[in-house]
């Protein structure tokens, strides 16, 4: 299982930035390029007041900051030259964070979906649709929502694909700012696959594909949850991916790029579940020759090492 994809984190509220430029950024995508990904995915196009492009829309409506680059013109065009699918990731006002009602993150993504594809729906990578939305259990307004802006996303662009990136409730999901690495109310199996049927059966349709987030259970319990997801998501209709995580949930310190045995256990159970396609959050911190992480750096090359035996 190999990874095919990564999250470009340009607004972050939880990671280093490392304010690259054009240059920096067309050498990441030729380091993508070498280890063998083909899909980009913008995990969100602006958070709160921060924007990657400046959204007329949301700079009026929300006096958000216009950015000094326009970070989704200039993905798109790399993705153009280096042919790349590019993945275009909605908004997120922050509101849901602050009370949990993703019903919210509807009405600003109406407008921004349009303004989207009037501006960059021309280039020849762009491909499809992320919603950024993050879940991990049934939460309100969340299955209107994905099925709202997954529908809109689909029709204004001519039926292109949409996807999400759930993490699973386990033992690891804690808040970054927590300063505590595991919890004691971890999700059950029973539980996840009882909750996740009855969201997939209210997207159905709007989304194609679920790339649950990898890193929130154990290593161990990696192959039964992950055939649960695989199970669904065929009953359903979807592409079954991997959000194979490069950073490391198991140290105090967040966060910092994840040891090669805990990547390879993590894409080898993928693997064994007949999952369809394995992304990452996230290349360019974690993964990249360039990442202001040294440890980062070597990743990279324990990487190209295990993908070159294939």
């Amino acid at each position: 299982m190999l990874i095919t994809g990564t999250f470009i984190d340009e607004i972050s509220h939880d990671i280093p930035h490392q304010n690259w430029g054009a240059a920096e950024w067309e050498k990441d995508f030729q380091h993508m390029k070498a280890a063998g990904i083909d899909t980009v995915i913008l995990i969100r196009s602006g958070y709160r007041r921060f924007l990657t492009y400046p959204s007329s829309y949301l700079i009026r409506k929300h006096g958000c900051f216009a950015p000094p680059v326009d970070l989704v013109e200039l993905y798109l065009s790399l993705a153009d030259k280096y042919n790349m699918q590019f993945y275009f990731g909605l908004y997120d006002s922050g509101i849901y964070w602050d009370t949990g009602d993703l019903t919210h993150e509807i009405d600003d993504n109406r407008f921004v979906i349009e303004e989207v594809w009037k501006k960059y729906g021309h280039h020849p990578s762009f491909k499809g649709w992320y919603l950024s939305m993050e879940i991990s259990r049934k939460t309100k307004g969340a299955t209107e929502a994905f099925r709202t802006l997954g529908l809109q996303c689909k029709q204004v662009s001519g039926g292109l694909p949409t996807f999400i990136s759930p993490w699973i409730d386990g033992k690891k999901a804690v808040m970054a700012a927590s300063s505590s690495i595991t919890k004691e109310d971890a999700v059950s199996l029973e539980e996840h696959e009882k909750e996740w049927n009855e969201i997939f059966d209210g997207i159905k349709g709007a989304v194609d594909a679920v790339a649950f987030q990898d890193g929130h259970i154990d290593y161990s319990e990696l192959e039964d949850f992950f055939r649960i997801n695989k199970k669904l998501a065929d009953k359903y209709g979807m592409q079954c991916w991997t959000n194979a995580e490069t950073f490391d949930r198991d140290m105090p310190i967040k966060f910092l790029p994840i040891k090669f045995e805990k990547l390879k256990l993590k894409l080898d159970a993928a693997r064994r579940a007949g999952y369809d396609k394995a992304i990452t959050f996230e290349f360019s911190h974690f993964m990249s020759p360039q990442s202001a992480y040294i440890q980062a750096h070597h990743l990279y090359n324990r990487y190209l090492e295990y993908k070159s035996t294939f």
